[in-house]
């Protein structure tokens, strides 16, 4: 029909990335502050810049 707009469904088999790293990022703080695991606030301060490199080249790959 002219002038209908089409809504799009999701990609199916796409991983959503950003929220599976939230998700661990938050499980990882949990546990931490629950004194499960070491603390890992020197480890994140000391990686950062790396992790944010890998997150931005899964995006890119992702685009492919």
């Amino acid at each position: 029909m002219p002038g209908t707009k089409t809504m799009r469904s999701p990609q199916r088999g796409r991983v959503p990335l950003a929220a599976i790293i939230l998700i661990t990022l938050g499980a990882l703080f949990l546990l931490s502050n629950l004194g499960l695991i070491p603390h890992i606030g020197p480890l994140i301060a000391k990686w950062w810049p790396l992790i944010l490199i890998v997150v931005g080249v899964a995006l890119l790959w992702r685009r492919k």
